[in-house]
Order: structure tokens, then sequence, then C-alpha cells
């Protein structure tokens, strides 16, 4: 697990390789990880490979919620697509608090997550411009939703 808190993304993904076959039996050792994790590549790292099972994982959508307070603003910027994704609306008091935020990016996506949670459609948080024709596919069936 300690080898996903890499710079280097090859041997990132090869880490990754070996504990993908984990499954949603990962995001409990993912979640448990996150304060340890030295290098914003890492936890970037986490946030994103819990993504897929943020609807359907409690864990991996408090490691968003965590996520949205990290220093990193790429963290801060996976941490608002998990929360979009998972659709939950419990995500939007945080992501509301994140409006506040000084760096610019950070509210650009806490807003698109909003209107994604909102929407009840993930889609938006990648097609901010509403056109229809951005799909975010992070499991099977996504394009359909």
């Amino acid at each position: 697990m300690k080898l996903l808190d890499t710079a280097n993304a090859s041997a990132e993904e090869l880490a990754w390789l070996e504990l993908k076959p984990l499954g949603i039996a990962v995001v409990p050792y993912l979640a448990e990880q996150y304060s340890s994790f030295k290098r914003w590549q890492g936890r970037a790292s986490l946030i994103f490979h819990s993504i897929r099972y943020a609807r359907v994982s409690e864990e991996a959508f408090q490691v968003g919620l965590v996520g949205l307070k990290d220093k990193a603003t790429v963290v801060r910027h996976r941490a608002c697509g998990l929360l979009a994704y998972s659709l939950r609306q419990e995500a939007l008091p945080s992501l509301s608090a994140a409006y506040s935020h000084p760096d610019r990016k950070t509210v650009e996506d806490a807003v698109a997550a909003v209107d994604a949670i909102t929407s009840r459609n993930h889609h938006l948080f990648v097609d901010r411009g509403r056109s229809g024709t951005l799909f975010w596919v992070v499991n099977d069936g996504d394009r359909e939703a």
C-alpha cells in the first residue's frame, strides 16, 4: 500500500496493479493510509482509486470529504470528483464550504460537484458547459447514467 505514496507514476501504477484485484475490499486500506501519505501524488492516487466505489462504500465517500481539505490542489480536485460521482446529498455542505477556498480551481471544482449532485448527473463534473457530449465513465453503465 505504501508503494502508492510516490511521485513516480510508473511505480504507482505497478503498485496499483497488485491491489486492483481486491476490488471494493481495497477501500478500507486506501482510507486508512490517507493520513500517513506524505506526497500529494500518493494522496491523489488513493482518492482516484476510491472514486469507482464512491456510491457503494462509506469509506470511499469519507476519503473524498477528507481530501476536500487537502493542501494540494490536485488532491482537492480528485476529492471533488469523487464526491460528484457519489451523487450523495451529504457532500453538499462540505462542497459549499469550499466555495470560499482561496484557490479558484478548487472553487470551480466544488461548484461543478454541487451541480452534478443536485442534477443527479455525475457527468456534469466534466461537462461543465452542459454540452451533453462529454461523459465521465468510471464504471460500466455510466455512459447511460
